[in-house]
């Protein structure tokens, strides 16, 4: 009886610890992602979306993403745009480049809250590919590669999501390591 015992405390105790530690926020860039709060009112507590967060509002669309949504946003992180041509983010925010960081920012965004088990259901229905239409009016394409969940933009670039399931009161949030380019 003492040996069995034991090991079912052991069983239960990690059942138990692993159900707590589900039940953290996830951390991004240094801060916790609250599930209360919206997709803007997480993201500016990022520092590794900083970029991300300055273009939103250079484009006008802190509204929109303060809004009940709910939305899945792809967000890509300060390395991400760092990918690009040197001068292209600072060439963006400016007033008169409003529309294209629009249509950009916008291309990151799906209507509806879908979690990765959602796109991975979708994938599957797709026979390997899921395609996914954008708030942009855009096409995104999801997919597997081995345990990685990766985008690919109507240019044919591709983007992993680095951080899955950052559950907002208004959406979903995953991050991603490179940005979305709509044709």
């Amino acid at each position: 009886m003492k040996r069995l015992i034991l090991p079912l405390f052991a069983i239960v105790a990690m059942a138990f610890s692993t159900n707590v530690y589900a039940q953290k926020n996830p951390m991004v860039g240094g801060a916790a992602m609250y599930p209360t709060k919206d997709i803007v009112d997480n993201a500016v507590n990022s520092k590794d979306h900083t970029t991300l967060v300055a273009a939103v509002k250079a484009a006008g669309l802190v509204e929109t993403l303060k809004s009940k949504g709910p939305f899945t946003v792809f967000a890509p992180t300060n390395a991400a745009f760092d990918k690009l041509p040197a001068g292209t983010v600072e060439t963006l925010v400016k007033p008169e480049n409003k529309a294209m960081l629009t249509k950009i920012l916008t291309y990151h965004v799906v209507a509806g809250k879908m979690d990765a088990k959602t796109i991975a259901n979708a994938i599957k229905a797709g026979n390997g590919k899921a395609e996914l239409t954008t708030v942009a009016g855009g096409k995104l394409w999801a997919s597997m590669e081995g345990d990685k969940l990766v985008l690919t933009d109507e240019k044919g670039g591709t983007a992993a999501v680095t951080v899955a399931n950052v559950m907002q009161k208004n959406g979903v949030i995953h991050v991603i390591d490179t940005v979305l380019m709509p044709n």
